[in-house]
């Protein structure tokens, strides 16, 4: 044993310095080497050009995305002052040379250069540089232009001065490195969410974005004129409004705090909360101090107008956020985030400050304006009510031990795996499909719960209703996880759902009902990648004693050219017309079907089309599918 341990000694340790050290960890810095780290490069450049948007010396930024034929290219391009040229002393090197090669490097670390800013860490320009196959940096101050180039974070250039200029700024040209990424693409539409929402919290500030990845190329601009008021107006988009927008933005000697509010008709609480225009998807304590002081205000003044004397109501803090869409921006200068991805801020004293401002001004509207208070009093009001005749509901589903029981739905074959990493349920319509599935399946490790018709729409319905569908009550009792209060992930009995429905019409509104439930009801077992829709075939085609299956019309034009046309074409319309055996060879046999993973990766682009497609507002979704008719591809008439 002593020479086994002799072997771990000085030898044996190995320090990464620089570059190297972001090249073997770079889920450290980006959070993944998947799509969204890649994003994370280009949204790392964005924070810079936006942070001298903050400071008052940038109105236009361009993003620009290409390719050279062997991968993708993104550029920043801002009208800032421009990254400082000037020889740092200490180093002998230009400071752009420093800021693009060292960790922790940068003018963010004192309050002289931003008084507040997204890009805090000092090593996003650094990782840029490190994680590239290539980087080029074009600098535009002090009447010239200079460039720098870089690859994988080590300079290949001396700082060049290549040209006059009036104009000031910088541009980042890119490449993500395939050495380090999966699949070194930009996502367009993660990217155009981010944008929109950029500018949202930066009135005033234009963001040209040009994708030239095909042809012709495509451009969009990004611009808000009313800041917040707007964003609340976007996210409320499908619903509709009981209130005017209310906002505010208070300023002090450390702090300022931006709110803006409406609320809807709808059930659900929508969020959206940044520090610095970073998005805090999880939170942190600027939303619990905006959250608390909310509520307390709030029902501080419908306790005081005697809404309450004749009801045994207490009011919560769910009761209050019903309904209500909302938006709040903090600016503040060194913010900790938790984490390089700056997901949830942490500064203790943030929730006592936001709490002060957000009580105070909330207090002050209520009181002035008399009749919008009334209406926020009612809605509240009729939440507390809803939400005890719900909470009765629970009550008598507990004692019929629907979903805190082991007792699993009748309907439910279940398989024999207990192991949920290798267990997977089909949820499947109708009744002849599910007996086709139950007699097709491995039953080993697959379960079929079939559904009789369409289940309720949860986007219109009261949370009564939800709790008393037996379609619903078979789901959340199959899965094991319970639902709302009483829902644990760590209980669930399958990590694959997949959504198994016919290819038609029907077929795709049961799925997008399901999804619905799923998303508002169970939204974490999408988040942790547990939700899939199988993919049975469109058509069979049969020539002589051959058949073959085809999953789409390409597939088919294929295939059918293959036959020199001269083949049978079944399409199929329901999965209720393929035998077991069809059944499983095509859409159930791990090692040949086709299954698409469910993900959310915009929350608020979620949130917005479940609300016009499934919502009360039958012109926004009307309007909706208006705009959206050429995109259909199929048609089942």
């Amino acid at each position: 044993m002593e020479g086994i341990e002799d072997e771990y000694n000085a030898s044996k340790i190995v320090v990464l310095e620089g570059p190297l050290g972001i090249r073997k960890r770079p889920a450290m810095y980006i959070g993944s080497t998947g799509p969204s780290g890649v994003l994370h490069l280009l949204f790392e450049a964005l924070d810079n050009a936006v942070d001298e948007a903050m400071a008052g010396y940038c109105k236009n930024i361009t993003i620009r995305l290409s390719s050279n034929g062997t991968g993708e290219i993104a550029e920043i391009t801002d009208d800032g002052r421009g990254i400082p040229i000037d020889i740092m002393p200490k180093y002998n090197k230009p400071a752009l040379e420093v800021i693009m090669t060292s960790l922790h490097s940068g003018g963010k670390f004192n309050n002289d250069v931003y008084k507040t800013a997204g890009g805090l860490h000092g090593v996003g320009l650094t990782v840029i540089n490190s994680l590239s196959e290539f980087t080029e940096v074009r600098v535009k101050k002090n009447g010239s232009e200079y460039l720098q180039t870089f690859a994988q974070g080590y300079p290949t250039s001396e700082l060049q001065r290549i040209g006059m200029t009036t104009e000031k700024g910088t541009a980042i040209r890119f490449k993500p490195d395939p050495e380090i990424f999966v699949t070194p693409n930009f996502d367009a539409d993660v990217l155009k969410d981010r944008l929109k929402y950029t500018t949202f919290l930066n009135p005033g500030l234009k963001v040209h974005l040009i994708d030239q990845r095909s042809s012709p190329a495509e451009e969009t601009e990004f611009f808000s004129e009313n800041g917040i008021p707007d964003f609340v107006a976007h996210l409320n988009l499908g619903s509709e409004a009981i209130t005017p927008i209310i906002h505010f933005r208070k300023q002090s000697d450390t702090m300022t705090v931006a709110l803006g509010l409406q609320y809807n008709k709808g059930y659900d609480e929508k969020m959206e909360s940044f520090v610095n225009n970073i998005r805090t998807s999880e939170g942190g304590t600027h939303v619990i101090g905006f959250r608390s002081a909310f509520s307390r205000a709030i029902i501080n003044y419908v306790t005081k107008a005697g809404n309450l004397e004749k009801r045994e109501i207490k009011l919560v803090g769910d009761d209050v956020r019903e309904g209500l869409c909302s938006v709040i921006s903090v600016l503040m200068p060194n913010p900790e985030f938790e984490g390089q991805t700056k997901e949830k801020l942490g500064n203790t004293q943030v929730k006592s400050l936001v709490e002060n401002v957000v009580y105070s001004q909330i207090s002050r509207y209520l009181e002035e304006h008399p009749a919008e208070a009334r209406t926020i009093a009612e809605k509240v009001i009729n939440a507390a009510v809803a939400r005890e005749s719900a909470r009765k509901a629970r009550e008598m589903v507990r004692k019929r031990s629907i979903f805190e029981s082991s007792v699993l739905p009748g309907k439910l074959a279940d398989c024999i795996e207990a192991d949920p990493e290798k267990a997977e349920i089909f949820i499947v319509e109708g009744e002849s499909a599910g007996g086709s599935s139950k007699q097709g399946r491995d039953k080993k490790y697959q379960a079929i719960l079939p559904l009789k018709g369409k289940i309720l729409n949860v986007e219109k319905a009261s949370v009564e209703k939800i709790f008393d569908n037996a379609e619903i009550h078979a789901m959340v009792a199959a899965f094991g996880t319970g639902i709302k209060e009483t829902f644990n992930i760590e209980k669930i009995r399958y990590k694959k759902i997949v959504l198994m429905s016919d290819a038609d019409v029907d077929g795709s509104h049961i799925r997008t009902l399901l999804l619905t439930f799923l998303y508002r009801y169970l939204k974490p077992v999408i988040d942790m990648g547990y939700v899939y829709i199988a993919q049975p075939p469109l058509y069979k085609v049969t020539k002589g004693r051959e058949a073959t299956y085809c999953y789409s019309d390409q597939e088919l034009d294929t295939k059918m050219k293959s036959y020199d046309g001269k083949a049978a074409v079944q399409r199929y319309k329901g999965l209720g017309e393929m035998n077991p055996e069809q059944l499983w060879d095509t859409t159930m046999n791990p090692e040949n079907r086709v299954l698409k993973q469910i993900s959310v990766t915009s929350a608020e682009k979620a949130n917005e089309l479940f609300t016009i497609l499934m919502g009360v507002d039958v012109g926004k979704r009307r309007k909706f599918l208006e705009e959206h008719s050429g995109e259909v591809k199929y048609l089942d008439i």
